[in-house]
């Protein structure tokens, strides 16, 4: 079994994380996958396949609000980076190689992050929201997700959840990344805009929509073994007709979560479906 990163003595972690992202860097340049790198904010493809909002500033356990704040200026510059990309047919979109590195120099300021087993301050933390809303989008359309990857543990109760539990897509540059292809003969865009109070997304299409589609959890419950709480839900999708009488064409489980609970959590929740909750 593979060991986490997190478990490296601190300057072999170093070591590894130079590692992966060196042979990030060489799967860009040398490999076959043909990534989009073209932005025209300026043009809007004619059809919306979905549009999708998420709260900007959130209160999350006891952390600092003054880092939710500085999330909004990393997300103003990773989305000034991603807003207006265009995946032709057969194209390749990454998160990672379009953002490129937060760095200070590049105007990124410490936001909240999730490593090391647990929410910390970081440069350019809070990007995931971001990704989060890629992802959210992406799995409501034809694109395919090829690479994403999943928080290994939960730090915060619920607080105005709106998406299913672990539905998010985790980002760490370079080498943990989300990555899409478009398997179709359509052309599809994404749209963002960082209002006062929402981070703003659109799917856009050259195409309109002929399916629809439903993302929703299963089986999601609290487990205790031994003294780890964990959370566990499925994230299943339905394709369906369009009409008042739809029918499904096809249903499939993305994912199963099953992660460590890192606050209290009500005995009267563990071993219980909360997935209607």
């Amino acid at each position: 079994m593979r060991r986490p990163l997190s478990s490296y003595h601190p300057w072999l972690y170093w070591l590894r994380v130079q590692q992966r992202r060196f042979f990030r860097q060489i799967s860009w340049r040398l490999g076959s996958r043909n990534y989009t790198n073209r932005l025209i904010p300026e043009q809007r493809l004619e059809y919306r396949f979905i549009k999708h909002t998420s709260k900007l500033i959130r209160k999350l356990g006891n952390s600092d609000i003054a880092l939710q704040h500085n999330k909004v200026i990393n997300l103003k510059l990773a989305t000034a980076a991603t807003s207006g990309i265009v995946i032709a047919p057969g194209e390749y979109f990454s998160f990672c190689r379009l953002v490129g590195k937060p760095t200070e120099k590049r105007g990124f300021v410490e936001g909240m992050e999730l490593s090391y087993g647990e929410a910390r301050q970081g440069i350019g933390g809070g990007i995931c929201q971001l990704s989060n809303l890629i992802h959210w989008m992406a799995i409501h359309s034809p694109l395919v997700v090829v690479e994403r990857a999943n928080h290994s543990f939960d730090p915060f109760p619920d607080e105005g959840r709106i998406l299913p539990f672990g539905s998010g897509a985790a980002i760490f540059y370079n080498y943990i990344d989300l990555v899409l292809h478009n398997p179709t003969q359509d052309t599809f865009q994404l749209i963002f805009n960082v209002a006062e109070h929402q981070l703003e997304g659109e799917l856009l299409c050259d195409k309109p929509r002929e399916v629809k589609y439903h993302v929703y959890q299963q089986a999601h419950r609290f487990v205790r073994q031994g003294d780890r709480v964990w959370r566990q839900n499925e994230i299943w999708r339905d394709i369906s007709t369009k009409g008042q009488e739809p029918v499904i064409l096809q249903s499939e489980c993305l994912y199963r979560n099953n992660v460590v609970v890192k606050y209290h959590v009500d005995t009267q929740r563990l071993n219980t479906d909360l997935s209607s909750a």
